[in-house]
């Protein structure tokens, strides 16, 4: 059985000016003339985690990490409300992503994330494809409009108590529309008491729909300090009432332009959030994407899924830089 590598230390770390006042914090670990990888973190607003590390081999891999806008240890930071997002878009992360990899000079760069990680991933990957070595996703999503209002609105057809405490902790001239979008408005009120409110419901309604995982667990989203929970759910909320400004189906329509690029996708069989239906279509129109299909593990993983992560990784390793 794989194991995960011993934790490392960055051997550089800095704060990237990508324009529009926003730096974005990255650090690179492991071997300075390895193979480069960058690690893409979740959320929206995600960011400040560093246990990707220990998923490559420090003596193969030149691993990179980053924080996206506004959130992790990038600045400014997007729990203070008078931090605008004006400027944090799927275009800028997809540009900031690019600016990291010409500041670093990394030709091409193994790219590993999931969840919204994905989602950046296969945007950056469609608009640059010479600049990408290989994928491995776990925890494949679209941000396609059909999936987010499956995320807030449809899956409470299977969690019906926690989906109206969800919905009705909103205004009531609120409940019968976009939850989302609701939701993104309470973030954004100048009363500090409303957007700390409307943070910890979001964080609760996420809670649950993990809750009933292998390695779920009732806090799973809503444990972090409360500036990092107040900017992993405004920043959420922004993208996801906006369908990540994505074309309907774009990340569908364009995998044509990921041809040649060989990936690893896989997703757990019992994920409620992001049903197989998203990995299963990205796929089939992607010949060079294997899919590994986890029966045992839903969107936060299990032991069989941390294996499939290692295997593909290592696998990929042994292509060289």
């Amino acid at each position: 059985m794989a194991q995960p590598f011993p934790p490392v230390e960055p051997y550089a770390q800095g704060l990237l000016d990508v324009g529009d006042g926003n730096r974005i914090y990255w650090e690179t670990s492991g071997n300075p003339e390895g193979k480069p990888a960058l690690c893409v973190h979740g959320g929206p607003g995600g960011g400040g985690r560093r246990g990707s590390r220990s998923t490559f081999d420090p003596e193969v891999y030149r691993i990179v990490l980053f924080d996206q806008r506004g959130c992790g240890e990038s600045l400014p930071h997007a729990s203070d409300p008078a931090v605008s997002l004006e400027h944090n878009t799927t275009e800028h992360l997809i540009a900031d992503m690019e600016r990291l990899r010409e500041h670093l000079g990394i030709e091409r760069w193994l790219l590993y994330g999931g969840s919204w990680g994905s989602t950046l991933i296969l945007a950056y990957a469609e608009r640059y494809p010479e600049r990408v070595s290989e994928i491995v996703i776990v925890g494949v999503t679209l941000t396609r409009s059909e999936d987010t209002d499956w995320l807030y609105h449809g899956v409470g057809r299977l969690l019906p108590g926690p989906w109206e405490a969800f919905r009705d902790a909103l205004p009531e001239a609120d409940r019968g529309g976009n939850l989302v979008a609701a939701y993104n408005r309470l973030l954004n009120s100048p009363d500090r008491a409303v957007r700390e409110k409307a943070a910890r419901d979001w964080a609760t309604w996420e809670d649950a729909v993990i809750a009933h995982e292998t390695l779920g667990k009732p806090g799973n989203y809503s444990d972090r300090s409360d500036e990092s929970l107040m900017a992993f759910v405004r920043i959420c909320a922004h993208y996801f009432a906006h369908d990540a400004w994505l074309e309907d189906n774009q990340i569908l329509r364009d995998a044509h332009r990921l041809a040649g690029i060989p990936a690893v996708l896989i997703h757990g069989r019992l994920d409620l959030g992001a049903p197989l239906q998203a990995p299963w279509q990205l796929a089939k129109a992607w010949p060079d994407a294997e899919l590994k299909v986890i029966d045992d593990s839903g969107h936060t993983g299990s032991p069989a899924m941390r294996d499939a992560v290692l295997e593909a990784v290592a696998r990929f390793g042994k292509n060289g830089g």
